[in-house]
């Protein structure tokens, strides 16, 4: 049942077929909003969609590919009429040691990670600026508020991502569109399946958390909704980490 506070709202979440994405998706959905789950295959969004099929549709949509961006926002407006929100959160973490680091490495991290989300911000952006605002929401990493070895492209490119909202959020606050971050932590997600199977990697990954636990990617939700909605329209520019304390005691 909708709570109805994006009742109206057209939402636009890249990596939404498993993990964060598809939890901010399916939150957004019971929070009224229309929700165009994207990922690289339609096959990969088939459970996230018949949760609301109602609310939820899948696009096929690979953010390395920076042609399919622009056409991709230009079809949603079209079906839809609008977009009010974006969710930049598709993204990639290579890791390995720094001194044999393929710069192709580098390249692919930074095209996906940060060229992507800024094509789909722009490409966004000229609808929402015609519509009389928005809200654009970048999926960050606690790496990139400390670095981490071993994830040195990773790190770098979550860093950007924060200028970035900085710096875009000052120059589009005229048009009321709010840019914010948000920085995750440790959470149970697919992406962290090798240590939570794991009860000694995961022993060691919890007790660097003050909560003593990784968070379940619900928790994310209620953040996501709040930075999606009119609650957050003097809200912009911010980065919001949700770690369980760990950052705070780096």
């Amino acid at each position: 049942m909708s709570t109805g506070v994006l009742e109206g709202k057209v939402a636009l979440v890249t990596g939404a077929s498993r993990g964060l994405g598809a939890a901010i998706a399916r939150g957004y959905a019971a929070a009224g909003a229309t929700v165009i789950c994207a990922a690289r295959s339609v096959d990969q969004l088939a459970d996230v969609v018949a949760s609301d099929p109602a609310r939820l549709s899948a696009l096929e949509l690979d953010v390395a590919a920076p042609d399919s961006l622009q056409p991709a926002i230009d079809r949603i407006v079209a079906e839809h009429g609008r977009i009010d929100i974006l969710v930049n959160n598709a993204g990639v973490a290579p890791a390995g040691d720094f001194l044999v680091h393929d710069p192709d490495v580098w390249r692919r991290t930074l095209e996906i990670n940060v060229i992507a989300p800024m094509l789909l911000a722009q490409a966004a952006g000229n609808h929402m600026v015609a519509t009389g605002g928005g809200k654009i929401i970048n999926i960050a990493s606690t790496t990139g508020v400390r670095g981490k070895p071993g994830l040195v492209a990773y790190s770098t490119s979550k860093g950007a991502v924060m200028r970035f909202t900085e710096s875009l959020a000052a120059e589009w606050a005229r048009h009321n569109i709010q840019v914010n971050t948000i920085a995750p932590g440790a959470f149970s997600t697919e992406a962290q399946k090798a240590v939570t199977d794991d009860p000694d990697l995961l022993h060691k990954r919890v007790r660097r958390i003050p909560a003593k636990r990784m968070g379940d990617p619900t928790e994310i939700v209620p953040l996501a909704v709040l930075l999606a909605s009119a609650g957050s329209d003097f809200i912009t520019g911010s980065t919001y980490v949700i770690d369980g304390g760990e950052a705070g005691k780096l």
